[in-house]
């Protein structure tokens, strides 16, 4: 594939004419999928994509084109260059773009994280396996994930992962189901079985009749799934250096003096995540970038238009200034020592629908999902009819943290959406002292 994308770019740097430009971007995978539900494979496949955004430059003036390759040069060959016949043609209509901003030093790179992965066939028997008799609905995805940056400088980047992501409930009946992720580069069967007992014990305690609670604030611990709903909808704008000099980032306030708990460290790690260390203009990515530490905002991340628009340093990050490699730092309190901890209060599996109900404030709401417990004296008592919460950042994280688990837990980014994604988080779970909820 990396020598492909190499031929693609000969033939696009011998397609311009004088005073032009290009970059090109490749994004290109092949996945095998399984879907599953009542414990039985239901639709398998193989998914083998490929997609080439050329972009052709003029002075200040540019234009965009994306094709699906084939993977054979000769078939697509001319079809890149008619696309760059095409741009060429659009250019004269176009206005100088006063924002455009192209790396002016060549920095290729290469990076690939691929090793053999267990054969799809044999994992998605061994889910089985362990379902049982059980209702298990889930989806596997596994296979490698191609990105190739290239301009007509002759900067090369070239990004390659071979990863898994596999999610899965057991499912009960109506809202009542355990769900489990598992992912990461290499199949680890005990780690796996691990999973699918704690799911399965869960799962034989959502069967007793479900607790009741009035809407109210009550401790609580979140796990790093239902941490990772938190940060997701955070990542919306909270960290982007454009959203920030506009006063529209939900981490506004921090900017003048609001702060989370000291312990609350958050970074942007690119040397550990599955996103490529390049985003689409060829810009390189620093191995991390601070964003949270001892509970202070002290970086963002910078698009190179923000850059140019705001006078503020780009440190590679995507066009929506959004983290693709989340890590927050874990705490002290062991994950199996998490219920003791708690010791009465809501367990929280998972969380969903969350958006934000004051931004400024950092106000959050979504609702319980899946396996939320009350807990008494550090024992599962019941299961909880589903919840609303209603609380802002700055006490689920600041003045009501009181601990963070040892262990965190990477998380891929299992959106599908025309191909799979390359993001990650990685997260520990959360005891609160209280957390609101409203209904």
């Amino acid at each position: 594939m990396e020598a492909y994308f190499d031929a693609l770019a000969g033939v696009l740097q011998a397609s311009l004419n004088a005073g032009e430009r290009y970059t090109a971007t490749l994004e290109a995978e092949q996945t095998d999928f399984v879907r599953m539900n009542r414990g039985r494979v239901r639709q398998p496949g193989t998914v083998a994509q490929r997609y080439l955004y050329v972009r052709l430059i003029r002075g200040a003036r540019h234009a965009m084109h994306m094709t699906t390759l084939t993977g054979d040069l000769a078939v697509d060959a001319p079809a890149v260059r008619d696309v760059v016949a095409g741009l060429r043609s659009a250019l004269p209509e176009l206005a100088d773009d006063p924002l455009l901003l192209l790396p002016t030093i060549v920095q290729s790179s290469r990076d690939i994280r691929s090793a053999p992965l267990t054969a799809s066939t044999d994992v998605v028997e061994e889910v089985l396996t362990a379902a049982g008799d059980l209702d298990l609905v889930g989806i596997y995805a596994a296979g490698p994930v191609w990105r190739g940056f290239a301009n007509s400088e002759g900067q090369r980047n070239w990004h390659e992962t071979t990863s898994f992501n596999l999610e899965w409930s057991l499912y009960h009946r109506a809202d009542k189901a355990v769900k489990t992720t598992h992912a990461g580069f290499a199949w680890d069967r005990a780690a796996f079985h691990d999973k699918m007992e704690s799911a399965r014990t869960q799962f034989a305690l959502i069967s007793r009749p479900p607790r009741v609670l009035a809407p109210g604030k009550y401790r609580a611990f979140l796990t790093p799934s239902a941490m990772a709903e938190i940060a997701g909808l955070l990542c919306w704008g909270g960290f982007s250096g454009r959203a920030l000099a506009t006063q529209q980032s939900a981490l506004a306030r921090m900017r003048t003096g609001q702060s989370l708990d000291a312990r609350v460290e958050l970074t942007e790690d690119t040397a550990n995540g599955v996103a490529p260390a390049f985003q689409g203009d060829g810009f390189g990515r620093p191995r991390d970038v601070p964003l949270v530490r001892a509970g202070q905002l002290v970086g963002s991340l910078v698009s190179p238009r923000t850059s140019l628009e705001f006078g503020l340093e780009q440190n590679g990050a995507n066009g929506g200034e959004m983290p693709e490699s989340l890590s927050m730092a874990g705490g002290t309190l062991p994950m199996h020592d998490a219920l003791a901890a708690l010791d009465t209060g809501l367990a929280i599996g998972n969380l969903w629908y969350l958006n934000y109900s004051d931004r400024p404030a950092a106000r959050m709401t979504g609702m319980t999902r899946f396996a939320t417990f009350w807990v008494e004296g550090g024992k599962v008592v019941a299961p909880v009819d589903v919840l609303r919460f209603d609380d802002t950042l700055f006490r689920m994280l600041g003045n009501n943290l009181e601990a963070l688990t040892t262990e965190t837990e990477l998380s891929l980014e299992s959106s599908t959406y025309q191909s799979r994604q390359l993001g990650s988080t990685r997260l520990p779970g959360a005891l609160l002292s209280e957390m609101a909820f409203t209904l």
